[in-house]
């Protein structure tokens, strides 16, 4: 539970906003009583459903990267800090990367790169 809301902490926040934003519309005096039930319902779920897909692709995509991590392959990761030197980190097991806490970690490396910022290299 706590990974998801690492994962999804700011996605909730925007849709806790756009909730926020609905309940405002619809108890203004123009708009009918039984608005506000319908809308505030309708954008739960469709935030909870936009959300939920989004934890889902994004734990499948970590699950492909673990299993080719573990398997040899080269993993690229994005490069936020450093974008003139590179804007993607090669990450293999072989250049003494390890994965602790579904982060990326090595001692020839200032930084941890997390799982769900990476893709496996073709």
């Amino acid at each position: 539970m706590k990974e998801f809301f690492i994962l999804e902490g700011a996605y909730i926040v925007i849709g806790l906003f756009i909730l926020a934003i609905a309940l405002f519309v619809t108890t203004r005096p123009f708009m009918d009583k039984k608005s506000i039930r319908k809308s505030l319902t309708i954008v739960f779920l469709v935030i909870a459903l936009l959300i939920g897909g989004h934890y889902y692709i994004t734990k499948s995509r970590m699950n492909k990267v673990l299993i080719a991590f573990n398997s040899g392959k080269n993993i690229l990761c994005e490069n936020r800090i450093y974008t003139k030197a590179a804007q993607f980190v090669t990450i293999n097991k072989n250049l003494e990367w390890s994965i602790k806490d579904s982060q990326f970690i090595s001692p020839n490396y200032t930084r941890s790169f997390h799982l769900a910022r990476c893709i496996v290299e073709k």
